[in-house]
């Protein structure tokens, strides 16, 4: 069951960078702040969505 929440964080991960790059170069300066932490943010969260589904126990040991 944890793994399956592991799974849906590297999901919303690369959900969150494939609207991200696209919507970041088309927004205006100002606004594309939004759409460029959100490619950051979700870089991370798949990685270790990733991590975590593989090695559900890296940061306990």
């Amino acid at each position: 069951m944890i793994r399956l929440l592991y799974a849906l964080l590297c999901l919303a991960g690369i959900a969150l960078v494939g609207w991200g790059l696209p919507t970041a170069h088309r927004w205006p300066s100002p606004r594309n702040l939004l759409p460029a932490l959100a490619v950051l943010l979700g870089t991370a969260a798949a990685l270790l969505g990733i991590l975590l589904t593989v090695l559900p126990r890296f940061f306990l040991e």
